[in-house]
């Protein structure tokens, strides 16, 4: 088997890679019957040369490939017919911008393996979540900072590393107490916890957090269960939420009335309820002045978040009144961070981590037996051109 590593050809730029210098040698090491190239690129944070120093060749050229990996979506012509791609379509949720890359895919007989969607016991086995959400809760900060100005963070993007990155933690000074809030329990909230405890900032528990004052910074952590409730009697049944939440409410308006920075790392549901609306947004008691919504849903379950941002220009301002983006620093504002791709700024660290599951569970379904049967769940299309019976329910999207 031979598989090639495409350079990143989507605008903006991504620097992250599947697999690092060493971790291509380790690969090849262990799968004897294993040839890995990798196509040069100027811009992937581990340069050409680190690769070929560990015998790792360079090929422009990929179509002697028979897998083909990649990290965001793939340019539809730079699309090789009847290979096998890996990498994040985002198309699976019915992502209107990416109706015309799974066109071509089908097109090209080409068999789509998505990372979101590869899972074991039905939990996923790889992703960036982690750094997305340590990246999205140290730009919560930095914006804060930036906005009202007790302290000033150095972006993440222009640290050498996560080590560096943590390293300016240590400027964090409110001055004045704090609630910071984070949604969700998943890698993206992990990641984001990760951040406030290097911080040394408290967390307490959801009652305390409502009822509370304190004389210094605290957080907590809700999960879905504290801010949606049934709309029939008030209660909550986690089955039945995930199977369709479209029965049940928003109860998030208690907490924004005590939250100063709010940090979303949550899973949303399009069927279920927006945390706050526009309308809930100008309450007088609407407290949040500064989100860092790393789920990044656009005109979803967070008002505020009109459009995404941009790693080079992270923070815009949502003026609550006229519903209409403003300036960052307006008083009258909530500051919005919506970068849509937070792990492109530690491109080394999300890049080894990455890899690493990839080698653990990826690499052995590819190369032998897959038992847990994830690659066959993960393929949104077959080497024949068609939808795979998991994804038939795509088929009216793509029409």
């Amino acid at each position: 088997m031979k598989i090639g590593i495409i350079r990143e050809g989507k605008i903006p730029p991504d620097e992250r890679v599947v697999l690092t210098p060493e971790q291509c040698k380790s690969a090849i090491n262990t799968y004897l019957n294993l040839q890995l190239v990798v196509q040069p690129s100027e811009i992937r944070t581990f340069k050409d040369s680190e690769y070929e120093d560990l015998g790792i060749p360079l090929q422009t050229d990929l179509t002697d490939c028979d897998i083909i990996l990649g990290v965001k979506e793939v340019n539809i012509e730079d699309l090789i017919p009847n290979k096998k791609f890996l990498f994040f379509s985002h198309t699976y949720k019915l992502q209107p911008y990416n109706k015309g890359l799974l066109r071509a895919i089908l097109k090209k007989k080409i068999q789509l393996i998505d990372y979101e969607i590869l899972k074991k016991d039905g939990k996923r086995v790889i992703a960036f979540g982690r750094y997305a959400g340590i990246v999205g809760a140290y730009n919560g900060l930095r914006a804060w900072g930036e906005k009202y100005g007790p302290f000033s963070l150095t972006p993440a993007h222009e640290c050498y590393d996560m080590q560096e990155m943590v390293g300016q933690l240590k400027k964090l000074d409110f001055k004045k107490p704090r609630k910071i809030l984070i949604t969700g329990h998943g890698r993206v909230a992990g990641g984001a916890v990760e951040v406030l405890e290097t911080a040394n900032i408290r967390r307490v528990t959801d009652t305390e957090f409502l009822e509370n004052e304190y004389t210094e910074t605290v957080y907590t952590q809700l999960s879905v269960d504290h801010y949606c409730s049934r709309i029939s009697d008030g209660k909550f049944d986690h089955d039945e939420f995930y199977a369709d939440p479209s029965g049940y409410q928003s109860e998030f308006m208690k907490y924004a009335k005590q939250t100063d920075l709010y940090i979303a790392g949550h899973y949303w549901d399009p069927r279920g309820p927006f945390l706050f609306s526009r309308e809930d947004a100008k309450d007088k008691e609407f407290k949040i002045k500064m989100i860092a919504d790393i789920s990044c849903d656009i005109d979803g379950p967070i008002a505020s978040t009109i459009r995404p941002s941009t790693v080079a220009d992270p923070f815009y301002g949502y003026d609550p009144v006229s519903e209409k983006e403003s300036d960052f620093k307006d008083e009258n504002s909530i500051g919005v961070m919506a970068v849509d791709n937070l792990p492109c700024e530690l491109p080394k660290d999300a890049s080894l981590s990455f890899g690493n599951s990839f080698l653990e569970h990826i690499l052995p379904a590819l190369m032998e037996n897959d038992p847990d049967g994830i690659i066959e769940r993960g393929s949104e299309t077959d080497l024949n051109g068609n939808l795979t019976p998991h994804f038939e329910y795509l088929r009216d999207y793509i029409k």
